[in-house]
């Protein structure tokens, strides 16, 4: 490991991607007004916590999936629903108990006598947004169910394959405090979720805003779709497209490799996480109105994308070891690329 110094920004004095690729300024101008329509019209609900609402707008720009996780009455649920009522496409709310099953997800065959043949009834995931609220309180059966999708964007019943509409967005919520009738998510179900985000507690001048803005009524139903599903797609391909230095690549696959041999855990970020954190820094390139991405961009997003993948070792978790605090150190310890003269390097 080295010692962080000064990073030298990536781009030119032109504002080009370091490798001189002019980007497409028509369709980068489209991806930016994407995210800053949603952005504004989440926020006229979801008060002062803007980096919350950019970090879960990348998320839906790079088809991952968010876990919004933190203790009750924070409006975890509430940024689910207005980032779901933003988007023209459909919307389906699954509230997680125990007595949920796995087909009420999915969907299940019912055998139609008067057709004398069985049909697929499509379950709750069938739909852009999903927002699985209070996630941890359906059982690890009923919880495995949203495993194929979230990975492959496909369901399987009964051997045959049902694809889910595009783009397709899992929003989940958690109260991590409350452990009584809740099922602790599975290491591999935490894996699919491309962020993991905290709300935190408002400012006493927001919270005043949020109960004048509940006491007039506003609140998700109160709000439009602000972009379509066709302007959406457009800006999920822009984000695709996002241009990244092969240096920054391997910034961010240092990175997780450098969680896999911390002395404070047991298993690191697998290439999923390296991967989710390449598509997480293109999407935040974007809302930033940039068609590249730096090494700024992959510190700004590593804790929501690595912290959730780690596991730490029993003497870390008596000692009370955050992982988010771990990544942080990571981040402090791993020499971020440069690039000078058109030769990438990295700091020293």
């Amino acid at each position: 490991m080295g010692v962080r110094v000064n990073q030298p920004d990536l781009t030119s004095q032109s504002g080009m991607p370091p490798n001189g690729a002019a980007p497409n300024p028509a369709t980068q101008a489209a991806a930016q007004s994407v995210y800053e329509r949603i952005a504004a019209n989440v926020q006229t609900v979801v008060r002062g916590k803007p980096q919350v609402v950019r970090l879960a707008i990348c998320a839906l720009l790079a088809e991952g999936h968010v876990l919004i996780e933190d203790v009750p009455g924070l409006g975890k649920t509430t940024i689910g629903r207005c980032l779901a009522r933003s988007i023209g496409g459909t919307l389906s709310r699954i509230q997680f108990t125990p007595d949920l099953l796995p087909g009420d997800i999915t969907g299940v065959q019912v055998y139609h006598q008067n057709l004398e043949r069985f049909e697929f009834h499509p379950g709750g995931v069938f739909a852009n947004v999903v927002l699985a609220d209070e996630i941890n309180r359906g059982t690890p059966k009923t919880q495995s169910a949203l495993l194929e999708v979230m990975a492959e964007r496909t369901v399987t019943v009964d051997s045959v394959r049902h694809e889910v509409p595009r783009p397709f967005l899992v929003i989940a919520t958690q109260n991590p405090i409350e452990m009584e009738g809740t099922y602790r998510l599975p290491e591999a179900q935490l894996d699919r979720f491309l962020m993991r985000i905290e709300v935190g507690y408002p400012d006493l001048e927001t919270e005043v805003m949020v109960i004048r803005g509940e006491c007039a009524g506003f609140g998700p139903d109160t709000l439009n779709p602000v972009v379509s599903l066709a302007e959406l797609y457009a800006a999920v391909q822009h984000v695709r497209g996002a241009h990244i230095d092969d240096a920054i690549v391997r910034y961010a696959a240092q990175l997780a490799s450098v969680t896999r041999t911390h002395a404070d855990l047991r298993y690191g970020a697998s290439p999923r996480g390296s991967i989710a954190l390449v598509r997480a820094a293109q999407a935040l390139a974007v809302t930033y109105g940039r068609a590249f991405v730096t090494p700024d961009d992959i510190k700004e997003v590593a804790v929501p994308v690595l912290a959730h993948r780690l596991i730490l070792t029993p003497e870390a978790e008596l000692n009370q070891r955050d992982p988010a605090t771990i990544v942080a150190e990571v981040l402090a310890h791993t020499p971020a690329p440069t690039r000078v003269g058109g030769r990438a390097g990295t700091e020293s």
